[in-house]
């Protein structure tokens, strides 16, 4: 609920922001943001269009595609436009919470071992993919452009003095992301019991909607798929969650003891 809330925040800040600033166009597309509906299905990026029915894809969600939002909201921190940057930290602090209730909520169930780690491994490769996109195409003349106006700086824009690649500005957010899910899940899959397989994050050319490799047919692994397009679809059904797997998960699975208990610390 906690999460919810703080995202409901987040849209009416921006909302606020467009209101104050942006006169009779701000207030158009203020309230073309708050009618948005995600279940209309209707979304440019995947990962907002994508339904989230159960925990273990809450869990996914916050821990992959709310960690895109950290690094969205770190580059826009660096705005020239001050009202904008100043409302970033607030933001990043409530974002910092949802990552750690993905991260902790993963964690706890690969703990308790009554989840196969081979249909986790699903579920990271449904998820991981849409994240990556979410960072918009390579060699991105609006990201370009919105770097040299002062609009969006780099993920680690206070911290490098190295000079912006423009021409590579997503490319070069995505692979910092990209690294950073790697260690993260290198933590998450050392809880698991002996004899799961490892979990690993999935290579950044797979199942791709947006991007160079946008359409193309690779592994989770990386390689590129030499069979037909037929035969690649019928690999995504492997790699990917199916309906079956779905109906094992909550009526087999989330029937059990799934996940590993939590002592409550707050106020009796």
């Amino acid at each position: 609920m906690r999460i919810m809330c703080e995202e409901q925040r987040h849209g009416w800040q921006m909302a606020y922001l467009l209101c104050t600033y942006f006169g009779e166009q701000g207030v158009r597309e203020a309230a073309k943001l708050l009618e948005r509906n995600a279940q209309d299905g209707t979304r440019i990026l995947g990962s907002f269009n994508a339904p989230i029915d159960h925990w273990l894809d809450f869990f996914c969600f916050t821990h992959f595609i709310d960690r895109d939002g950290k690094y969205q909201l770190k580059m826009l921190s660096t705005s020239s436009f001050k009202p904008l940057a100043a409302s970033m930290g607030p933001m990043l602090k409530e974002e910092s919470f949802h990552l750690g209730t993905g991260a902790n909520g993963l964690r706890r169930i690969v703990k308790q071992g009554v989840i196969p780690c081979e249909l986790l491994q699903k579920y990271l490769n449904k998820w991981i993919s849409t994240g990556l996109d979410l960072f918009g195409t390579d060699d991105s003349t609006s990201a370009q452009w919105a770097y040299v106006y002062g609009v969006k700086g780099r993920y680690d824009e206070r911290e490098s003095d190295i000079e912006a690649d423009r021409e590579h500005l997503n490319e070069a957010s995505r692979d910092l992301y990209f690294q950073e899910l790697r260690e993260e899940m290198r933590r998450i899959s050392s809880a698991r019991k002996e004899g799961e397989p490892e979990l690993f994050i999935p290579s950044d050319k797979f199942n791709r909607g947006i991007g160079n490799y946008a359409g193309k047919n690779y592994t989770i692994r990386g390689e590129k798929f030499e069979g037909t397009d037929q035969e690649y679809q019928d690999y995504l059904i492997s790699v990917l969650p199916t309906d079956e797997d779905e109906d094992k998960l909550m009526n087999e699975y989330m029937k059990q003891e799934w996940i590993q208990y939590r002592e409550w610390k707050g106020k009796k």
